[in-house]
């Protein structure tokens, strides 16, 4: 690197902030590079060897201005200009389908958008309690009436179906006829150890 100092002054500028004096730093140890030039006819000529590359940076007169500069560049950047264009063509003719592609369209009933269906309420994730916590729970709801359906012990409970389903034919028999269908109802087994620890806590 030489030790040569060069600085450059521009006769005017632009932007007030623009600076106008600028370092020249001139180094020889670079990658070798040659100057062409091409003629009228296309033809290439070697004009010369580049011996010097020059580095050039605001001089250090000129850095309180380059700082403003710089600021102004940051802060343009940073504004967003929207654009509002008029059409000329407003009369919506780009957006009527061609005559031609009419015949091609479907003549059929349009098909309504299908809603998502709502997530049910045995469909969503059920964590499993302790079994014999679950079994205390079920007791009690027993206490209160003699026969329940699967559905009001889920929401009573809030058990994955399956779990209390399990849970259920260890305790209970279902009633597949008679004015009790479709419930629940406890072991005689299990009646008796109810009424039991009724009578112990009275």
């Amino acid at each position: 690197q030489s030790n040569l100092e060069f600085k450059m002054e521009m006769a005017q500028t632009g932007n007030g902030n623009t600076p106008k004096s600028y370092s020249l730093n001139m180094f020889k140890d670079f990658v070798p590079m040659c100057v062409f030039s091409e003629s009228n006819q296309g033809k290439l000529s070697c004009e010369g060897k580049v011996g010097h590359k020059f580095d050039m940076e605001p001089h250090s007169d000129n850095l309180v201005n380059y700082g403003k500069l710089c600021r102004e560049r940051t802060q343009k950047s940073m504004i967003k200009n929207r654009k509002l264009m008029v059409l000329a063509n407003d009369n919506g003719m780009s957006m009527r389908p061609l005559p031609g592609l009419v015949g091609l369209m479907s003549s059929g009933p349009k098909q309504k958008e299908k809603k998502p269906l709502p997530v049910k309420p045995s469909d969503m994730k059920r964590t499993r309690r302790d079994r014999r916590e679950l079994e205390n729970i079920l007791f009690k709801l027993f206490e209160r009436q003699p026969n329940w359906s699967l559905k009001n012990l889920m929401q009573e409970t809030d058990q994955p179906e399956q779990f209390l389903k399990e849970i259920l034919n260890d305790l209970c028999f279902y009633n597949k006829r008679g004015p009790n269908q479709g419930t629940h109802e406890l072991k005689p087994e299990y009646k008796k150890s109810t009424e039991d620890a009724d009578a112990t806590a009275t």
